[in-house]
């Protein structure tokens, strides 16, 4: 297989988990009856919460690509804490809307963002290693997304065990 035939894989890969995941987190956030959309179930954060860290994680993730392709390593790196608890409180923050219709519009749209974005970046620069690095790990495109859709899965699960017991403890 051709190094350009590997990338445009790997890239076809990662994307369709990404888009996946983020299916599978609106399926399951739809699908919570109405009193339990402010509830409290993962830490702080209620389903409002949790879509408005999803909007801002999309938008930091679309200016990490930017800036990865530019040779720099993201600026979201600046505010890493335990857990990214102080950023995604930030996100929320900014993000957040009381009305649950406009908030889903904007998960959507902000996603659609992204991976609109990410379509138009070669396979090659999608994957490729510009030696940047954050505590010892290989920073990219390809992992940066690799890493969200893994955590998308990980709180799809989530938002599905709250949605079938009412209540998740963190």
């Amino acid at each position: 297989m051709s190094p350009n035939a590997t990338a445009q894989t790997k890239k076809d890969k990662s994307m369709a988990e990404l888009v996946a995941a983020r299916d599978s987190i609106l399926s399951a956030a739809s699908a919570l009856p109405m009193q339990k959309q402010d509830q409290i179930f993962l830490g702080t954060w209620s389903a409002r919460d949790f879509l408005a860290h999803l909007i801002g994680w999309d938008y930091s993730n679309l200016q990490a690509a930017t800036e990865i392709l530019a040779g720099k390593l993201p600026s979201f790196y600046a505010c890493y804490d335990h857990d990214w608890q102080t950023y995604n409180a930030r996100l929320v923050l900014q993000w957040t809307r009381d009305d649950w219709a406009e908030l889903f519009a904007l998960v959507e749209e902000s996603h659609r963002k992204l991976v609109e974005f990410l379509k138009t970046i070669p396979p090659e620069d999608f994957v490729k290693d510009r030696g940047l690095r954050f505590k010892g790990f290989k920073v990219t495109i390809a992992a940066l997304m690799t890493a969200e859709a893994r955590d998308e899965k990980k709180h799809c699960e989530q938002v599905e065990e709250f949605q079938r017991r009412g209540r998740l403890e963190p």
